[in-house]
């Protein structure tokens, strides 16, 4: 009988830590904080990138952040009740379109009567008779 080993699972029930992470942060009350976001189903996590050159290209370089491994964003995250962590994520925003020049809607002129009608209080046969 054959026995297959496998050395490595292809699905590890503990994700691998990443090493020491770039994480967003933003200026608080007591120094700086963790930068929270929202997945694309409304989810809050925490984000951190394995280089700061994609956190620039994600964030832009004047984001500020803080080097943390992966346990420690999850220890800081935990209290607020967020579990997961995205690690290197795109930017799922599209860029806004530049602002368009449209000219003002201006109110449309009144129609004129054709020619042989009478519109107004003139229609009535009373007052078509007294203009006669």
């Amino acid at each position: 009988m054959y026995e297959h080993q496998i050395d490595e699972d292809p699905e590890p029930s503990h994700p691998v830590p990443a090493g020491t992470l770039y994480v967003p942060v933003r200026p608080g009350p007591a120094g700086y904080c963790v930068r929270l976001f929202r997945t694309p189903l409304g989810g809050r996590t925490a984000v951190a990138f394995t280089t700061e050159r994609q956190l620039a290209a994600t964030l832009g370089t004047e984001q500020t952040w803080i080097r943390l491994s992966e346990p420690a964003l999850r220890d800081l995250a935990a209290p607020l009740d967020v579990t997961a962590v995205t690690i290197d994520p795109q930017l799922a925003a599209t860029a806004p379109e530049p602002a368009v020049e449209r000219p003002l809607a201006l109110p449309r002129p009144a129609l004129a009567p054709r020619p042989g009608t009478v519109s107004g209080p003139a229609a009535t046969p009373a007052a078509a008779a007294a203009r006669t």
